[in-house]
């Protein structure tokens, strides 16, 4: 009999995860909605050519040496200040650590908390790779529902008085993934309130908060936190390039130790030279009226979908209206299988790629619901996408009747 060298955490794998979701958007044939990929045109590609040989020419062979695991402060404090405009919170750069993406910081934060069987509260659905990442920590976790205006606050608190041990709260609270969905003013100050009360920290995903086509901003959890019980993370991803894998993570002094230590024990540093020339970047251009190019390119295609959507959907289909972000959230009546239906019908027949619900739920129990992507495709893939969709959706929800 052979046995199984892997770890128990990783013998089971699931049907369908985020490399077949990336090679379904790559097949030329489809129509992808799946990924939450950024529209290329929008990407400051010569700026950050230039950048790039900037930074080189300027620090000369030292570039290429080995360097601190936080960060080069120039940077650091640039990003403290793009957070005073964007989050409404100014962060000391010795608050900020620099990681691989948005992915690893979320990594990070499971290896600092998580033993087995320790409770976490997300929200439901969630963001799939912050699944990913926490399942390698196997924890008990405990799905709280959104609502128009965020995480069901009483069905939070009642979830805490049953599991007062819970560790932390992850929660993407500007413009949600996989719903679009922000928490409103109100929910953020009783999620803080209940943070104190049950003594855990808050995991403020916040990726997208930068990408607002309507409506106002409202503070960041960051920003209304008083106690240190906020960890942040966010990335250039969405407003520079993903291909950089540049993220960071915003926590108190003693979190930040601990935080350093592990990063230290990954992979001692983040990519110097692609640091530097994020910060040669910063200090030449307008990351702000970059920014506010990339909102009206995207507020164009969020309501471009959202028309679609309303003109093409059969009536018993439901879908969020999202202020910003990347993402549409859509709600099949109750017992239409969205995985089953892509497999079987949209990638054969219809050849549109969404992100299935089953993915983004901790139970992994929903199934008929799924994620839409608008920033990545282009107006007339979003047409001829959204009306295959829509026929295909008549048609197998016909036949269901």
């Amino acid at each position: 009999m052979t046995r199984s060298h892997l770890s128990t955490r990783y013998q089971q794998t699931a049907e369908l995860n985020m490399d077949q979701i990336f090679a379904q958007a790559a097949d030329p044939e489809n129509i992808s909605f799946g990924m939450g990929l950024p529209d290329e045109a929008v990407f400051p590609s010569e700026a950050l050519a230039q950048a790039f040989n900037e930074a080189i020419a300027t620090a000369g062979a030292s570039i290429f040496q080995y360097h601190d695991t936080q960060g080069p402060l120039s940077l650091r404090e640039k990003i403290a200040a793009l957070m005073a405009t964007y989050f409404d919170y100014r962060p000391t750069a010795d608050q900020i650590m620099m990681t691989q993406g948005g992915q690893q910081a979320i990594d990070i934060i499971g290896r600092a908390f998580l033993d087995k069987d320790d409770h976490i509260i997300v929200e439901a659905p969630t963001y799939m790779g912050a699944l990913d990442a926490f399942d390698s920590y196997e924890p008990i976790y405990h799905e709280v529902s959104l609502e128009a205006d965020g995480m069901d606050m009483a069905q939070l608190e009642a979830t805490l008085q049953q599991y007062p041990e819970t560790k932390f709260v992850y929660t993407i609270p500007d413009f949600q993934n996989p719903t679009g969905v922000t928490m409103s003013l109100a929910k953020r100050k009783q999620l803080l309130a209940l943070a104190a009360q049950y003594d855990f920290y808050i995991i403020e995903d916040s990726p997208y908060r930068y990408l607002r086509y309507t409506g106002e901003a409202v503070p960041s959890l960051a920003a209304l936190d008083t106690d240190g019980r906020v960890i942040l993370i966010s990335s250039f991803s969405k407003i520079l390039s993903p291909a950089l894998r540049t993220g960071w993570l915003v926590a108190n002094p003693a979190l930040m130790a601990l935080f350093l230590k592990i990063k230290s024990g990954l992979d001692i540093q983040p990519s110097y030279i692609s640091l530097m020339a994020i910060d040669h970047y910063l200090a030449k251009h307008d990351i702000q009226a970059h920014i506010a190019t990339i909102n009206a390119k995207y507020r164009d295609k969020c309501a471009l979908m959202l028309a679609c959507l309303a003109a093409d959907m059969p009536d018993t289909v439901t879908f969020t209206q999202p202020n910003g972000g990347c993402f549409i959230w859509v709600s099949l009546p109750e017992g239409v299988n969205a995985t089953t239906l892509l497999a079987e019908q949209m990638l054969s027949q219809a050849k549109v790629v969404y992100v299935p619900s089953e993915m983004q739920y901790a139970s992994r129990q929903v199934t008929h619901q799924f994620r839409l992507n608008f920033t990545g495709a282009t107006p007339d893939d979003i047409r001829t996408g959204i009306a295959r969709l829509g026929q295909a959706l008549h048609q197998h929800l016909f036949v269901a009747q």
